[in-house]
């Protein structure tokens, strides 16, 4: 049996702000399994257990770069809030999406090695960020980036410094612009169902006959009729065609008019969009959760005592 730290238990609550004790639960059933851990609260507590599973806790920036039919986008980590609003730090994030679009390198070391000058350090990028750091007295790094030039046109839209869209399509660029917005607010997976992926289909799948089998027994238990197992399937494949629908960005309700989807608009519009990128600042990146941690830890030992 795995041991389930105190840490543990902070990180499943900090995704899915399910109660600390039923955290502590799901990790012991699932053996100290993370991502099976989260997916038994999904099925126990249903939406409660993901309203926070988009959380994030790193900073940084997310910019973008675009002359013409090229252009980038990137995400600059650092380690405070405060660092965000520096403006040498600003300023490296900035010109580092430009030699991303004029340049195309290959990776974050290939970027690094690219020619730049600033605040008296160079003279490539990489010892720009380096003098930075000793500057500012805090870590950044260059997180991840994309380039486009594709040949189609390119929209941007940045919500803040945290959030930021690219979206590649033909037509109107004002459509285009709300899509990328859309995006931002809504945070799709994919352009259509058919685009999900298919291990997001197979969790949800799952989770979905999970939830049905519980109900059936919490049922039994009762001594209430159990639905056939018609139904059940039918059930279950109505909530995976539900979350298909919810995370793909042509079958959203559009976010300035929610009597029509995104696809009709667009439609309307005469735009296409053949692609979207979207970055949130530190998406997938834990900060350190000492202090918590050990609050959850003092918790659960006055938990044991009073049982």
């Amino acid at each position: 049996m795995a041991a389930i730290t105190a840490s543990m238990v902070a990180e499943l609550r900090g995704k899915t702000d399910a109660p600390m004790m039923e955290c502590k639960r799901a990790l012991t059933e699932a053996e100290g399994d993370m991502a099976k851990a989260e997916e038994l609260l999904r099925v126990k507590l249903g939406s409660k257990a993901g309203k926070a599973a988009g959380r994030i806790t790193a900073e940084g920036v997310v910019t973008s770069y675009i002359d013409g039919n090229v252009g980038a986008l990137l995400e600059v980590n650092c380690e405070t809030d405060f660092v965000t609003k520096n403006d040498s730090f600003l300023a490296i994030a900035n010109a580092a999406a430009e030699l991303i679009a004029k340049n195309n390198p290959a990776d974050v070391a290939a970027l690094g090695a690219l020619p730049y000058t600033q605040d008296g350090f160079g003279p490539t990028l990489e010892d720009v960020r380096k003098g930075l750091i000793g500057k500012i007295g805090e870590n950044m790094s260059f997180r991840r980036f994309k380039h486009f030039a594709s040949g189609a046109k390119l929209a941007a839209y940045l919500h803040g410094t945290r959030i930021g869209v690219v979206v590649e399509f033909e037509g109107d660029e004002t459509a285009a612009k709300d899509v990328a917005m859309h995006v931002a607010a809504m945070k799709p997976v994919a352009l259509s169902s058919a685009d999900v992926p298919a291990e997001l289909v197979a969790r949800e799948r799952s989770v979905a006959a999970a939830k049905a089998a519980e109900d059936a027994a919490v049922a039994t238990a009762a001594g209430k009729p159990v639905q056939s197992a018609e139904i059940v399937a039918k059930r279950i494949e109505g909530g995976v065609q539900k979350f298909l629908k919810e995370v793909s960005l042509f079958n959203q309700s559009f976010v300035k008019n929610d009597k029509q989807t995104v696809e009709q608009m667009l439609k309307a519009a005469g735009t296409t969009v053949k692609s979207f990128t979207l970055y949130v600042v530190g998406e997938g990146i834990e900060k350190k959760v000492d202090d918590f941690a050990a609050e959850v830890a003092a918790q659960i030992a006055a938990a044991k005592q009073g049982s």
